[in-house]
């Protein structure tokens, strides 16, 4: 089963993929939006929180998406990070999922213990152009992580990932549009080329999202975020 957690809300912008924000959009819509970065008090606990029969609130086998409205590493968040080291660490048994951009200060952020990396913590890098591809894969690639994915999303141009699924490092690409207000467009060329890539190198592929601005085979389509996921699951057929 998946899980979300977000024990802190809020980012910085720092390269072209934060342009349109997708936290920032939605904060914006429900009237919720705060300029600073804080900690979500009630969820902070979440991977550790129990039910009334003492049993923890996420099952033993889950897989659970990390800090998808913010970023792991970011430094505003360096005073919280190590309690979330900690409940990570202690919740062996589930798999962690977290996304960055800020791969860069990888070393300044893990734990004391990490040596070869935590097992069951599943980093990646986000990308959304060639430039930012070419920046933090090799990061990523020499990086002591156990288990290392791409997040091409939003994904804003052709990107050639060749040379880094050559290695065997990278166990999985997912790919995803921009999503509301002013997304820029997806090609579905573009998802398609990082397919064939991935099956030349055996890479676990998936396409996650059209996002809202979508071009096929010469025709534009604007899709309704609640639509993006199935009409992604179709894009192959």
């Amino acid at each position: 089963m998946h899980y979300s957690w977000n024990p802190w809300h809020g980012c910085k912008k720092i390269s072209p993929g934060c342009q349109n924000c997708f936290v920032k959009f939605l904060d914006c819509y429900r009237g919720s939006e705060k300029k600073e970065v804080y900690q979500v008090k009630s969820k902070f606990t979440y991977p550790v929180q129990k039910n009334r029969q003492g049993e923890y609130k996420i099952p033993s086998g889950s897989i659970v998406g990390t800090c998808f409205t913010s970023d792991f590493f970011l430094k505003e968040a360096d005073e919280w990070r190590e309690d979330a080291w900690n409940m990570i660490h202690e919740r062996y048994d589930i798999e962690f999922l977290i996304p960055t951009k800020r791969i860069d200060r990888f070393y300044e952020t893990i734990p004391y213990d990490w040596q070869d990396g935590y097992k069951n913590v599943f980093i990646c890098v986000s990308i959304e152009n060639q430039q930012m591809a070419d920046y933090r894969i090799p990061i990523l690639l020499d990086l002591p992580i156990a288990k290392k994915g791409l997040f091409l999303a939003p994904l804003l141009e052709k990107i050639n990932l060749k040379k880094y699924l050559s290695t065997k490092k990278i166990h999985f690409v997912s790919v995803g549009g921009e999503s509301y207000q002013n997304a820029r467009p997806c090609h579905f060329e573009w998802v398609e080329d990082i397919k064939k890539q991935c099956d030349q190198y055996q890479v676990p592929f998936s396409f996650h999202q059209t996002g809202t601005n979508f071009y096929k085979n010469g025709k534009h389509y604007h899709i309704p975020h609640h639509k993006e996921y199935e009409q992604a699951k179709k894009a192959f057929k």
